[in-house]
This record gives structure tokens, sequence and C-alpha cells, in this order.
């Protein structure tokens, strides 16, 4: 089948990963996916300067979602991006980070595949990895961490979750979504094994204008966060590779660490 990038073609999705944040992080395709563009259906966290490279005239619709409160479910993205490629329009879904990891990217390739129209996925950085870069943090390293998972912080409650096995020595966790519920996460990876002194780095707004890296012990996660008034978006990552990053240490004294897990 001939790329979903063929002028010629009309009437098709494209989903596009935006990657982290700064536009210097597009892929190449996603540069030509956006000058195509009829219609770009667009997080809301899009960098502006990533919207201002498709045409001018192309419709611009954000579908924002925060904690809690959609601006629009995700069925009701589906049946818009499906209702704009039936006017024979190339539809741009622009998506954070990579389409394929935390963006429902999938249910939303299963919603234009169930309307019989053509679809095309081009991959962006995810956000570990553009904000693990930024910060000089290793998510592999031949001598702390032969192993990274992925895994979300809000997905069907923490409590539906099982993360055994996934963080400790020789292993990286990077906790998207986890800043509301930083203290809870600290518990169970807790509860999990995990020692109160394992590294972790909290990376917001990475490689954004206002950016910070962070780093203390897991036993402070809940604590930092909140004395750092740390804001959406950001990533924690808890391993012994945090150690190895440029990421500002936020470390409370012992004595206070241990006071919030009394």
């Amino acid at each position: 089948m001939a790329s979903l990038l063929d002028p010629a073609a009309r009437g098709r999705v494209i989903l596009v990963g935006a990657g982290p944040g700064d536009p210097g992080l597009l892929t190449v395709r996603a540069v030509e996916a956006l000058k195509a563009a009829d219609v770009v259906v667009h997080d809301g966290l899009i960098d502006p300067r990533v919207l201002d490279i498709a045409p001018a005239s192309a419709q611009r619709i954000s579908v924002a979602k925060q904690r809690a409160r959609h601006t629009l479910p995700q069925e009701g993205i589906n049946a818009l991006i499906v209702a704009h490629v039936r006017l024979g329009q190339v539809v741009v879904r622009l998506k954070g980070g990579d389409p394929f990891i935390f963006g429902r990217g999938g249910e939303e390739v299963e919603a234009v595949r169930a309307a019989g129209l053509p679809v095309e996925v081009i991959p962006g950085v995810s956000a570990a990895l553009g904000c693990a870069a930024e910060a000089m943090l290793p998510l592999t390293h031949r001598d702390h961490s032969s192993a990274v998972s992925f895994v979300a912080g809000q997905c069907k409650g923490l409590a539906d979750q099982d993360w055994s096995g996934l963080a400790g020595q020789g292993r990286t966790l990077v906790i998207y979504m986890g800043l509301a519920t930083a203290t809870d996460i600290a518990d169970k990876l807790m509860a999990d094994g995990v020692a109160p002194d394992m590294p972790v780095a909290v990376l917001e707004r990475g490689t954004l204008s206002g950016s910070r890296a962070m780093k203390t012990l897991l036993a402070d996660l809940g604590p930092m966060v909140a004395r750092e008034t740390v804001k959406s978006p950001g990533i924690i990552v808890v391993g012994e590779v945090v150690e190895l990053s440029d990421a500002t240490d936020k470390l409370a004294r012992w004595a206070r660490i241990a006071e919030s897990v009394a």
C-alpha cells in the first residue's frame, strides 16, 4: 500500500507523535504529515510551535484532557476524527510523546479501522526517552540497570496494578502520570520490597521551557513533589541510574524521610 503521505491520497488519518515538547525532537516524517494536514486534532500540551508547522488554512481542534476532566471523551474524539476523514480531509491526530505509549493511539487506530478508513502511525520520541536524555539520565546502563519498564500512575487505579519486580536493584521503573499519586506510588513500591533509599527522579516539563529535573530517595518522593510544587507534565524514574543524572539533589535530611515512612 502506498504511504498515506502521498499528496494524491485524500481522506485518511495520520497519527503523529509530537515528542516530549521541544519541536526540534519531531521526526522528519512528522513534519511532512503536519504540512499535509487539512485538520489537526491535538492534545492540550502540544507546543504552539509544533502546531504552526501545519498550513495556516488547516483547522486546529484541541481535545485537551486533564486529570479527571476530559473536554471530549475518547469515543467523541474517535467520532470526530472519522467524521472529518469521511469529508475527504487529511486528519493529523497529533499526540504528545509517542501515540502507542499511554497515548490511546491503539484505541484510535481501532476506531478508524472499524470505520473502514485508512490510517498510518508516525512514532514520536516518548516522554521517558526525551526527558531522561535532557537530564542525562540513562534508563539502562551496563553497570546499573539491564531492564526498564513503563507504567501509568493513574491507569485503572494503583490497586489494580501489579508492579512486583519492576523496580529494584538492576532495574529501572518509569512512571507516567504519577505526580498526583506520588505518595501512594512510593508506599506501593516500598510495600513490594523496594528500599526506601532507592534513588528517584522527577522530571518536570522535560524539554520545555521551565523544565526541572530533581532527585531524592523513594521515601521522600511524595513530600518532595509537594515541597517543590511540581506540576504536570512530569514523569518519575525509580532506579540506581538516577544517581548518574544531572538532576538537582532535592533530598531532605534522613530524619525527615524517616518521619514520612514512620
